[in-house]
């Protein structure tokens, strides 16, 4: 479920008309720029979305807005996957299951970062809250399986987030091939197990 847009001006909520064109532009942008790289234009994200380019510029007044406006929709996702994967998994399963999960979406999440900071943005304080709420939600997965003893006691969050980073690197180095990409996360999770004494 896309997330609740922010308010238009800081103050005063978006009418309901406003607040669907806002999800369905995110939506729009997303499946256009998956498909075509960020290298497409915000005219092609219109037709997609179904509204002429003056809504798209309304809610997003440049390209930059809006490729910064996906990747925060896509971190704060991020969290309520994670939240929902603790709802519904054992603490374990539910740890690995959004592991894999990330890795497979990283390469989009990346190129979306890659062109954000080419156009001048600051990744890190554009995507600040989201950020931090991502982090909460898997170090509350960490811990849940950690206690569970699905997962060594040892690992902290910091460690865990430098191996999805370097799964997600692993999983762009083996391209198209999903069985190198499963046995690359079935080596990392190993790893990541409680260990039998």
């Amino acid at each position: 479920m896309p997330p609740e847009p922010a308010p238009s001006d800081g103050n005063r909520p978006l009418r309901a008309d406003a607040r669907r064109n806002r999800v369905r532009l995110l939506a729009a942008a997303e499946a256009v720029f998956t498909a075509k790289g960020t290298s497409a234009s915000t005219e092609e994200v219109a037709r997609e979305a179904g509204v002429g380019i003056g809504t798209v510029f309304r809610h997003f007044p440049t390209k930059e807005a809006l490729l910064e406006a996906m990747y925060v929709a896509r971190l704060e996702r991020f969290a309520e996957d994670a939240r929902e994967l603790a709802r519904e998994q054992e603490p374990g399963d539910a740890l690995f299951a959004f592991f894999s999960w990330a890795v497979e979406h990283s390469a989009a999440k990346n190129a979306l970062a890659d062109a954000l900071a080419e156009a001048g943005v600051d990744v890190r304080t554009a995507s600040h809250g989201a950020g931090r709420d991502l982090q909460e939600q898997l170090g509350a997965l960490l811990t849940a399986a950690q206690q569970a003893g699905a997962v060594r006691g040892d690992l902290d969050l910091p460690a865990l987030l430098a191996l999805l980073v370097g799964a997600s690197h692993a999983a762009h180095y083996a391209g198209d091939d999903p069985d190198a990409r499963r046995r690359t996360l079935a080596v990392v999770f190993d790893g990541l197990r409680t260990q039998p004494c």
